[in-house]
């Protein structure tokens, strides 16, 4: 079998890998990249644990082929830090034990992200609309929403 060449820009950065043509794009993330903060819950796309962003767009790394990556741009959680600098949302889900297990945690966050860049002051309803595709079997969610509604807080007084 020929492995396919692709080159995509993952959390800013030009890279180059070869996959099967059926290996999805959460496969090539954590084992060809390294990039391990991506997980595999469901492998159907039910549960959200493996959701990055692609040109921007919330997907299921699980449901997408990582051929389909080539020319694109992957933002995935390890892109949410700066350095050691975490991004505020990680900073809060610490701060207000948002989370327990951890395997949703990387999707919620990357949900969460992707939410406060498009809307800065969502109302709990939209918040727990955004993330409704994100399942957490050990918080019950309370805690996750208001961990989100409190960095959007925090984020709009900073700027």
């Amino acid at each position: 079998m020929s492995r396919i060449h692709v080159t995509t820009t993952i959390n800013g950065d030009e890279t180059d890998f070869l996959c099967d043509a059926e290996d999805t794009l959460l496969d090539v993330l954590r084992d060809r990249l390294g990039l391990t903060g991506t997980k595999e819950g469901c492998g159907t796309g039910d549960c959200g644990a493996c959701s990055v962003l692609v040109d921007g767009r919330l997907v299921c790394s699980c449901l997408m082929l990582g051929a389909e990556a080539e020319g694109r741009e992957v933002a995935t959680i390890e892109g949410m830090a700066r350095g050691d600098q975490l991004h505020p949302l990680q900073q809060k889900f610490i701060e207000m034990a948002a989370l327990q297990c951890g395997i949703c945690t990387p999707g919620i966050l990357v949900a969460a992200k992707s939410l406060l860049e498009r809307n800065p002051d969502p109302s709990e309803e939209e918040v727990r609309y955004w993330l409704a595709g994100n399942l957490c079997r050990c918080t019950g969610y309370d805690k996750i929403i208001r961990a989100v509604m409190e960095t959007a807080a925090d984020m709009r007084r900073a700027s």
